[in-house]
């Protein structure tokens, strides 16, 4: 048995892509990765920070398919494949699905799940064997999330999509897992909890993970430098949950 080696935690020389990179997770992860040694390609509909070593660094709609196709070439141009990708873009609303219009749920899906299958399709001739895919999912597709029904809905999609591609995929020695966050101080979070509170729904804003407190970005970007590298190399078509105990809680919440 090939013993692991003490740089096995590093990512030196590799090529990273991290999507919605301009904040929160997005941004930890691509800062995450290029910290630990990786080269960063990233894209954001809001225009990405300006850090060193992201490049390319693109602002456009992942659903906008021609133009992940241009950030497609302007990896391989730069960088001539990918060895880490991170599907961290997407979003929603909070509205109950009898009030979801059929457009505010297409974008929820197109936002939430088909873009992810599009850039995957875009990347994936540039992944050699040793490649990571990661997909971040959320804690809502592993449970009931009343007001995001369509959303949840997409990321448990997302979820089975990574099983299925972690087998479909292993044979090339590509692997493929999720991320499932929740309770992160991120300022999209935030947005949702304060829409939430404005609504006159059953929703307690004291209510905490069983650990006892909010988790950071950061958080989220420890689990995916380890899916990205050596220290997850036997580690495929699974889910590590960022949620300080929510989902192994179920309903269960610690109140002050």
């Amino acid at each position: 048995m090939a013993a692991l080696s003490p740089d096995a935690f590093l990512l030196t020389g590799r090529v990273a892509v991290v999507t919605g990179a301009a904040r929160g997770i997005g941004r930890a992860i691509a800062e995450a990765f290029a910290a630990f040694g990786a080269h960063v390609a990233v894209c954001d509909r809001d225009k990405p920070p300006a850090c060193d070593g992201w490049s390319p660094s693109m602002t456009l709609d992942v659903r906008d398919q021609p133009a992940v196709a241009v950030f497609t070439q302007a990896v391989r141009e730069r960088w001539g494949r990918v060895d880490i990708l991170v599907n961290n873009a997407g979003g929603t609303f909070h509205a109950a699905f009898a009030d979801t219009s059929p457009r505010g749920e297409q974008t929820l899906i197109a936002e939430n799940f088909t873009q992810v299958t599009s850039v995957i399709r875009h990347m994936l001739p540039l992944m050699q064997e040793g490649a990571s895919i990661i997909n971040v999912t959320s804690s809502e597709a592993h449970q009931a999330a009343p007001g995001f029904a369509v959303y949840a809905a997409m990321k448990a999609a997302l979820e089975s999509l990574t099983k299925s591609l972690a087998l479909e995929l292993a044979p090339k020695g590509v692997r493929v897992n999720a991320i499932a966050p929740d309770a992160l101080r991120t300022e999209g979070e935030s947005g949702v909890r304060d829409r939430m509170l404005a609504r006159p729904l059953p929703y307690d804003p004291a209510r905490i993970p069983p650990l006892g407190h909010l988790g950071e970005p950061g958080d989220a970007a420890g689990a995916a430098v380890f899916l990205a590298g050596d220290l997850a190399r036997f580690v495929t078509g699974t889910t590590v949950h960022v949620d300080g105990g929510i989902t192994a809680a179920g309903g269960w919440r610690r109140t002050p």
